[in-house]
């Protein structure tokens, strides 16, 4: 074993040994912050939230606004009237045919009803308005292709009837026959005039009336359903913009010690009232929407109808008498027709004289009764509507009472005092007060119409302005503050 001792005196140290030096650090890349996380970043972020918050306001109340323009200018402007003109149409060739009825009973006595030449001259001014109904509802049919056959074959049709019942005027005149049935020779021309109409133009003007109130009901309900859905994203909307701009305004007010960023909070101020009047504006349009479909436009439509059908009850009335041939045939025509304006049970005309009196004498109390009137007098709205049904049903039994009499006088061989009752003012006077009604419900048509576009007056320009407001003031609002970074 080897013992290792002390250098000796006087021998040199070995050195020391140093360490290695540590390898030299090189610097990386700065670390970055991300932008979002500083407050200019954050700042920034809130306003891009706000500014598209805005605009998708701005886009929904647009579009919410376009959707009860395009319901009221359907329902009051183009489709609805276009409608309410096919009913016309109805009327007119109902009209008609009761004027021919009506010239060929008379003969050529001048003293039954207005005279013969009052009655051509209401002749000729339905076949002019017919004329311009059926144009109308060549308009409204232009994009569905049968109706559009069907305007076309009643434009042939009522070529043809007008020559048949030119020709059948023109043999009575030569006939020179006193008041009731005329020669056969013009009742078989008038024949063929009246089954024309009957059986095959009236019923296409009818269908024709109700595909039209169809394509209505259907624009409506569309529209009234985005407009009632629309209030509800505006209010979302709104709701979201408002949010983003108090979270920026309370961001700024703690961030940079301040209490209020006065133009932020004009544009909280303008976001929130566009909101709010857009919300009310629409839910005003839902209401003038739903009053012009349901007071106005059904009850102008329906009222409409029983009119021209009412029309034809007194045309009936004519050819039981013109024609004694087809009486029996006329008379349930007449029953059927009847019970489709006021419907009251009764298989028979004496059975529905009596219904008819007792319905009427206790209503408004109970409206046991259905039908066209059935329906009117179920929806009582508007001031005096009740007093003008009452007044319609009254006038209605009045007309049945007359024509009980028309049917008595006949079956007691008075015929000639059939024709003066069937000339004389009883229908005139029911029409008259149903006319009164029919006027009533297009008064508040117009006036919800009238009310629903003065409502919209201004919204084309409105929500832009107000975006556009908004934004620039939200930008204006922050940009001191950004400018404190730069």
């Amino acid at each position: 074993m080897t013992v290792v001792g002390p250098a000796p005196a006087g021998a040199p140290e070995s050195p020391a040994v140093t360490p290695a030096p540590d390898p030299p650090v090189i610097p990386g890349p700065p670390r970055r912050v991300p932008r979002v996380r500083t407050v200019p970043g954050r700042i920034r972020l809130f306003v891009a939230l706000g500014v598209a918050a805005v605009l998708l306001l701005f886009g929904t109340v647009s579009i919410a606004i376009g959707h009860a323009r395009n319901g009221l200018s359907a329902i009051g402007h183009t489709a609805g009237p276009q409608v309410v003109a096919t009913a016309d149409l109805y009327f007119a060739l109902s009209d008609m045919d009761a004027q021919v009825a009506n010239v060929l009973l008379t003969g050529r006595e001048s003293g039954l009803g207005p005279g013969r030449q009052a009655m051509l001259d209401r002749y000729d001014q339905r076949r002019s308005q017919a004329d311009r109904a059926v144009l109308q509802a060549a308009d409204l049919a232009s994009a569905d292709a049968t109706e559009q056959t069907t305007v076309r074959t009643l434009l042939d049709g009522l070529g043809r009837y007008e020559r048949l019942a030119s020709r059948a005027l023109l043999l009575d005149e030569q006939s020179g026959h006193a008041a009731g049935p005329p020669p056969q020779a013009v009742l078989d021309v008038y024949r063929q005039a009246t089954d024309l109409m009957r059986l095959d133009l009236l019923p296409k003007a009818y269908n024709l009336t109700l595909d039209s109130g169809t394509i209505v009901r259907h624009s409506y309900l569309a529209e009234l359903s985005a407009v009632q859905g629309g209030r509800v994203w505006v209010g979302l909307t709104g709701g979201l913009a408002l949010a983003v701009l108090i979270v920026l305004q309370i961001f700024l007010s703690r961030g940079f010690r301040r209490t209020l960023n006065v133009p932020l909070l004009v544009a909280t101020i303008v976001v929130g009232a566009l909101t709010a009047v857009a919300v009310v504006v629409l839910q005003h349009e839902g209401d003038v929407l739903t009053e012009a479909k349901e007071d106005g436009f059904n009850s102008v439509l329906a009222l409409s109808r029983a009119r021209a059908i009412g029309n034809t009850l007194h045309g009936d009335e004519s050819r039981y008498l013109l024609d004694p041939q087809r009486a029996d045939t006329y008379e349930q025509v007449y029953l059927d027709k009847s019970q489709a304006v006021l419907y009251l049970p009764g298989g028979n005309l004496d059975k529905y004289y009596a219904a008819v009196a007792a319905g009427v004498a206790a209503f408004p109390g109970k409206a046991d009764f259905l039908g066209f009137y059935g329906s009117e007098a179920s929806h009582v709205t508007l001031p005096g509507q009740s007093d003008a049904i009452a007044r319609v049903l009254k006038l209605y039994q009045a007309f049945q009472r007359n024509d009980q009499q028309i049917r008595r006088s006949v079956t007691g061989g008075r015929e000639r005092d059939a024709v003066s009752q069937v000339m004389g003012p009883a229908f005139g006077a029911y029409d008259d007060a149903l006319v009164r009604l029919t006027a009533l419900h297009r008064k508040a048509f117009d006036s919800a119409v009238r009310e629903g576009d003065g409502a919209l007056g201004g919204w084309n320009v409105v929500p832009p302005a107000a975006a556009l407001a908004a934004v620039l003031l939200i930008l204006i609002g922050v940009r001191p503050r950004l400018a404190e970074y730069r």
